[in-house]
């Protein structure tokens, strides 16, 4: 397996590929930051990626998605030290097929890395993104802006009531129990 490594610390890139090509990966390339990844990726076309979540230029959420608008079609591994379900969550939608916390011992990282080529590894999925209305979306957007419940209904020409029926299918809909986590669970789906 060909593979693509991609953080921005260079002791960590240099450790990884120690690691990979002692279990008997081949790494055709390195990358210090998401910009470069994608373009390297695109180049070499690796069988796989491993990409920082956090990278200048472009994170590994990023990267990841620039690479499927693409047509990469390549193994996609995020490594972390961040343990977050939002993170874990958009990397899925942003189309990874993997999300691993860099604590991982190099022997796990290469057998998940060949069970996930072979198929034998559960991949990312991404959970189906809520339907809003129109109207809905309308009031998500507003909300954004940091709009008041009264201010939305009048830049929406409302009552506050029917604004206020919207945002309760919208909190819903989203799994939130109130204006923060809605806005924050709409931010991870990338619906804002």
């Amino acid at each position: 397996m060909r593979l693509l490594i991609a953080d921005d610390h260079p002791l960590f890139r240099m450790g990884l590929r120690v690691a990979l090509e002692r279990a008997g990966f081949g790494v055709v390339g390195e990358a210090g930051d998401g910009e470069e990844a994608v373009e390297r990726s695109l180049a070499l076309l690796p069988d796989g990626v491993l990409l920082d979540v956090r990278m200048p230029k472009l994170d590994g959420i990023a990267a990841t998605r620039a690479l499927r608008d693409r047509r990469y079609r390549g193994i996609i591994a995020l490594l972390t030290t961040f343990n977050e379900p939002v993170l874990l969550q958009q990397a899925a939608y942003a189309g990874a097929d993997a999300y691993w916390l860099k604590e991982l011992p190099p022997e796990v990282l290469a057998e998940r890395l060949r069970r996930l080529e072979r198929g034998l590894e559960p991949r990312l999925r991404a959970p189906e993104l809520p339907r809003l209305t129109l109207r809905e979306q309308e009031v998500l957007a507003w909300m954004a802006q940091g709009l008041s419940t009264k201010e939305i209904a009048r830049r929406l020409q409302l009552s506050p009531e029917t604004v206020k029926d919207h945002l309760l299918r919208l909190y819903e809909k989203l799994g939130a129990r109130n204006r923060i986590e809605a806005l924050e669970r709409a931010r991870a789906l990338g619906l804002l």
